[in-house]
């Protein structure tokens, strides 16, 4: 506090006051005491729809706001940067209030243009499912969507497809507002735009502009715009600062073509909200009236304000290009590994947000994080400086850094000539060489959850397993190591994806390979397809084509880590029939289950539970040797994971009596009705249905049940027929 006051007044001793200042500080205290109490009594939250949680667990005491604002600003935008695609005709445009927006995107192909859109070719389309979608296909676009986002930063912790598939508002637009901004912000780089050298201030360095935030670029830009039009006023936010339309009204006259046609019209108007109307007219002159409504700009809505003014600096920069070529500017622009990890560290939810590696990790915050994230509780944050003192600042994150280097020598990570000082200074070499540990370490420790073989799975062991995956499935690829030549083709992933989940890949789109050109057309697909079967890859094709070892050993250590999540893939050694995997409407209740747990490891644990509580449905199409009471024990006291081994088992059971079926059948429908069956077996599907729907009659007449199952039956049968090829 006292920090504060020296920094706000010019006192006569730092660290001291004197009579009249402790009285005028004791005023200045109250009365913001007083405004921020009276602020929260008379304040109000307009245009936020209040939601109730969306799940049983959280249906009560639980509540989401969505900001109607955003909702509309979204849509609008999708309908303008996507109208024309041919692929969403069915989609766009959304309605002019954006109510339709959550039910557009349940077929996954929305979000997957977006992403396209924002970062181009991150996904591959052939990859995209586009017609006759079914309940499966749809899961699979929002599967290949979300680890997508997941590659290019967007944090998707606690969203899964099921919750996309539900058009849950505040997930919907949480993610798309991140993948939003990431495009927004993708081009306010100095390799997209070398103009951003004007705005360094004096004795400031390239370097020092590579620190910044996009925000504070930005806020950099206007402020640079503002002073060279003569004005005196400066932005310091996107919030209060803009509200008028004054700051903005400039803006748009300084930056405009001078045939542009721009005025400054809006300041003669004094209400504020007409004047935010002429201010967006003078916008779409020049094709940037996005995002905001004139009551977002007097409002001062942070997000589209902020996305207003990046979709002004990426049209119009007006910014003078450097004389000559940026010295060290080669050894400044993010490179592809930077940039990876980057995503990596961001799609882990750690805060602040990473936008340049070195200054970003220099106070070992975000390091801290990901530690706890490999290894929960490794991280004595009593030792961690949270905040910073303005004396002691740098030694503070000097101890930090010194801190991180410590914990990854107890995780055995090679740190030879690396200290504390290292990090802090933001030596690029050092400093990649341990968040390639970090992330080398995070990818092996889920791997090893989901193994639970006891000890810590290592490179050596993935290469085994894909040889033993590729082999058990007759493919002719073989992996030496994470730098065999071969791999560049992507022949190895895309055959090793086949035989996880044989059928998946379309050949077709396969090349011989051995062009770059071809090899990198089968690594986009493969990348795409490992996302869509699961995976959370967040390898670039490049990387497979030029074999990095590093990026390589990621990719196949995430299909080894997809294949032990439960699936149901397989051959019947007896009789030959395919195993199906759980179709998604019902492996989503075990997501839901799991997804409550505090970290990613936690998840994996919780997982690979439900995975063994389910053994029951293993058994494909032979009768099983399991008595009814079993059946029945299954169906009734065991809701979490074997509900739908009951189901399995109403299924595989042809040699049960009539009454018997209809019992175990009616006890699975009853006791869940969200579940699915794996496999109809020997048992025709209308057989099935019409059993159960016979016992639940001859239930419903009883005293004890009066629960109608019949339309939700219905819905069964249909389902079933949509993403099932019945043997």
């Amino acid at each position: 506090m006292i920090e504060d006051y020296d920094n706000k007044r010019q006192i006569t001793h730092k660290g001291r006051l004197s009579f009249e200042e402790f009285e005028m500080l004791c005023g200045e205290l109250k009365g913001n005491e007083v405004a921020s109490t009276f602020k929260q009594v008379v304040s109000k939250k307009e245009n936020l729809e209040t939601l109730g949680g969306m799940s049983d667990a959280s249906s009560e005491g639980t509540t989401h706001s969505v900001r109607l604002e955003e909702q509309l600003a979204f849509s609008d935008w999708i309908t303008t940067n996507l109208g024309s695609d041919p692929d969403l005709r069915h989609l766009l445009p959304i309605d002019p209030e954006g109510k339709s927006l959550y039910d557009k995107v349940k077929d996954g192909i929305l979000l997957c243009k977006i992403i396209n859109h924002s970062c181009p070719e991150t996904i591959d389309e052939r990859v995209i499912n586009k017609k006759n979608l079914t309940l499966y296909t749809k899961y699979e676009n929002l599967t290949l969507a979300l680890n997508s986002s997941s590659a290019i930063g967007c944090n998707i912790i606690n969203i899964d497809a099921h919750d996309l598939s539900k058009g849950k508002p505040h997930l919907v637009l949480g993610l798309l507002w991140q993948i939003i901004r990431i495009g927004l912000f993708n081009q306010i780089t100095l390799e997209n735009c070398p103009g951003l050298t004007a705005l360094l201030m004096d004795e400031e360095h390239i370097e020092d502009l590579m620190r910044l935030s996009p925000e504070a670029i930005l806020l950099r830009w206007v402020n640079y715009h503002l002073q060279r039009a003569g004005v005196a006023r400066r932005c310091n936010n996107f919030q209060g600062d803009i509200a008028d339309s004054e700051i903005y009204t400039h803006l748009l006259k300084q930056i405009a073509p001078s045939d542009a046609g721009i005025t400054l019209e809006a300041l003669r108007e004094s209400i504020h909200l007409e004047r935010a109307e002429l201010m967006l007219q003078q916008a779409a002159k020049l094709g940037c009236r996005s995002f905001v409504t004139p009551s977002d700009v007097v409002n001062g809505i942070y997000k589209l304000n902020l996305a207003f003014v990046a979709n002004l600096f990426n049209n119009h920069p007006s910014l003078d290009l450097p004389e000559g070529e940026i010295e060290g500017l080669e050894t400044l622009e993010e490179t592809r590994e930077e940039k990876t990890y980057r995503n990596w560290m961001n799609s882990m939810g750690v805060a602040p947000y990473v936008n340049w590696l070195y200054s970003d990790l220099a106070d070992g915050l975000v390091i801290f994080q990901l530690y706890d994230i490999i290894k929960p509780g490794i991280v004595n944050w009593s030792k961690v400086h949270r905040k910073f003192s303005k004396l002691r600042k740098f030694m503070e994150k000097l101890e930090n850094c010194n801190y991180a280097v410590e914990l990854g020598k107890q995780l055995k990570f090679s740190l030879v000539g690396i200290a504390g000082q290292d990090l802090n200074d933001g030596n690029a070499t050092l400093t990649l060489a341990l968040i390639w540990q970090l992330m080398r370490a995070y990818t092996l420790s889920v791997l090893t959850q989901l193994a639970n073989t006891g000890s810590p799975i290592v490179e050596k062991e993935i290469v085994t397993w894909v040889n033993s995956k590729l082999s058990a499935a007759n493919k002719k690829s073989v992996l030496k190591s994470f730098q065999d030549p071969s791999i560049a083709d992507a022949r190895v992933v895309i055959d090793l994806l086949d035989a996880i989940k044989p059928g998946t890949i379309h050949y077709e789109f396969v090349k011989e390979g051995g062009s770059e050109e071809e090899n990198l057309i089968n690594a986009k697909y493969a990348i795409s397809m490992a996302r869509k079967t699961g995976a959370r890859v967040y390898a670039l094709p490049e990387d497979i084509t030029e074999v990095k070892p590093k990026m390589v050993m990621t990719v196949f250590a995430c299909l080894m880590a997809m294949d032990y999540i439960p699936n149901m893939d397989g051959r019947d050694a007896r009789d030959g029939c395919h195993k199906r995997r759980l179709p998604p409407i019902a492996e989503t209740y075990e997501l839901e289950e799991a997804k409550t747990q505090e970290t990613p490891l936690a998840y994996a644990a919780d997982y690979k539970h439900f995975r063994n509580t389910r053994v029951c449905t293993q058994v494909i199409a032979s009768p099983v040797a399991i008595t009814a009471e079993s059946d029945r024990l299954n169906a009734s006291t065991q809701p979490r994971g074997t509900y739908y081994a009951g189901a399995a088992l109403f299924a595989h059971r042809p040699q049960l009596d009539s009454e018997e079926a209809k019992y175990v059948a009616h006890s699975v429908l009853l006791w869940h009705p969200r579940v699915v069956t794996t496999w109809v077996g020997y048992v025709p599907i209308e057989s099935c249905l019409n059993m159960a729907v016979k016992s639940q009659l001859k239930c419903s007449q009883s005293k004890d049940e009066t629960w109608d199952m019949g339309p939700w039956l219905v819905d069964w049968r249909e389902g079933l027929r949509s993403y099932w090829v019945l043997g």
